[in-house]
C-alpha cells in the first residue's frame, strides 16, 4: 500500500465512525431527562394529571420528564419560554386548548401557537362544575343566578386567569345566564391558585375540574355540572337546565416546539401512546377522576384549526352582549 494512501484510508475511517456515532445519538433519545413546561400553577388538574404521567411514562420513554411550573401572564410566561426553547425535544409543553386556539383571538401573543407548536397529544379532557362553600346559603345554580340578577356586583367568581380555562367558558355560561355584567370577575395564576383564592373566601364561587373537587371533600358543594352526564350524583348538567352542553370542555395538550426533527416526535408519540395501556397509568388517572380518552398528535392537529374558528365565533358573539 503507498504511503499517500493512508491518510485517505483514515479520513475514511473517521467518517464512518462520526457517522455511526451520530445514528448511536440519534437511536437513543432522549438521553437526559426532558422538562415538562405547565404555564399554570400548582394544585390545578394540569398539575394533577402532569404529576401522574410523567410518573409512568419513563419506561416507555427511556428517560424521565420534569415538570416545570411557570405560571404568569395568562399562561403566557410558561407558553413564550417553550416557543423559544431549542426544539430538540428536551422542551416540552402541557397545555390546553384555550391557551393554543382561543387567546389568540382576545389577545397579542408574543408568539404564534399555531406556528411556533406541533402536537405531541391531546392526553385527555376535563370538563368543570360550578362549586360553592359548604356553608354557601346557595343550595343550586338556579339560586345562584336569582341571587346574580337581584344583586350586580356583588357574587364574586374566582377563575384561572383572563381567557383561560375557566375564565372563558365561565363568561359563556355566565352570558347564557343572562348574569355576565352582574358578576365581578377575580382572576388568579391558575386553577390551583383560584380554588386556594375561593376557598379562603376571596370569591363566592368558581369552576373546578372534577378531579380537584374530589379533592376537597366535604369543603364545596356542587350546583351544576359540564358533560352530556352529570360528574356528580344528583347534581344536573349545563344540558338539563338548558344551557349548551358542550360548555366548558377542556383539552389536555402535550406540545413540542416546531422544528423538531420528526424521529423524535414519533418516540414521543409512541411512547404516550403505549401508555395508555399501562394499568398503573390507567388506575393513577382513575383515582384523581379523570378519563384516558387520549388522542394522537397528528389526529389532533386536524381539529386545532376547527377549534380555532368556534372560539373566534364565540368571542365575536360574547363581546357583542
Amino acid at each position: 500500500m503507498k504511503l499517500r494512501m493512508i491518510p485517505n484510508l483514515l479520513l475514511g475511517a473517521l467518517v464512518a465512525v462520526t457517522m455511526f456515532g451520530a445514528d448511536q445519538v440519534r437511536a437513543q433519545y432522549p438521553e437526559k431527562p426532558i422538562t415538562l413546561i405547565l404555564p399554570l400553577g400548582a394544585g390545578g388538574s394540569h398539575d394533577r394529571n402532569a404529576r401522574v404521567f410523567t410518573s409512568t411514562i419513563p419506561q416507555y420513554l427511556g428517560n424521565a420528564m420534569i415538570v416545570k411550573l411557570m405560571p404568569g401572564a395568562s399562561g403566557q410566561v410558561g407558553t413564550a419560554a417553550a416557543a423559544k426553547a431549542k426544539p430538540d425535544g428536551y422542551t416540552l409543553l402541557f397545555t390546553h386548548n384555550y391557551y393554543d386556539q382561543l387567546q389568540k383571538h382576545v389577545k397579542k401573543l408574543p408568539y404564534n401557537t399555531n406556528k411556533d407548536f406541533v402536537t405531541v397529544g391531546k392526553l385527555n379532557s376535563g370538563s368543570f362544575s360550578v362549586i360553592v362553600r359548604a356553608d354557601s346559603p346557595f343550595k343550586t345554580w338556579e339560586d345562584l343566578v336569582k341571587f346574580a340578577k337581584a344583586n350586580p356586583g356583588k357574587l364574586k367568581f374566582a377563575h384561572s386567569g383572563n381567557w383561560g380555562a375557566t375564565h372563558a367558558p365561565g363568561l359563556q355560561l355566565f352570558t347564557e345566564a343572562g348574569i355576565a355584567d352582574k358578576i365581578v370577575m377575580v382572576p388568579y395564576k391558575g386553577g390551583g391558585p383560584s380554588l386556594r383564592g375561593f376557598l379562603a373566601g376571596e370569591a363566592d364561587f368558581t369552576f373546578q375540574f372534577k378531579s380537584t373537587i374530589q379533592a376537597q371533600g366535604d369543603k364545596v358543594r356542587v350546583l351544576i355540572s359540564a358533560g352530556q352526564q352529570t360528574a356528580f350524583e344528583g347534581v344536573p348538567t349545563f344540558k338539563d337546565l338548558g344551557y349548551t352542553a358542550d360548555i366548558g370542555l377542556m383539552h389536555r395538550v402535550l406540545m413540542a416546539p416546531a422544528g423538531i426533527s420528526e424521529d423524535r416526535l414519533k418516540k414521543l408519540r409512541a411512547a404516550m401512546q403505549e401508555m395508555q395501556k399501562d394499568k398503573t397509568y390507567q388506575r393513577l388517572i382513575k383515582a384523581i377522576g379523570e378519563t384516558t380518552d387520549y388522542v394522537d398528535g397528528a389526529d389532533y392537529e386536524k381539529m386545532r384549526p376547527k377549534q380555532s374558528d368556534a372560539y373566534a365565533a364565540m368571542v365575536k358573539g360574547l363581546m357583542k352582549k
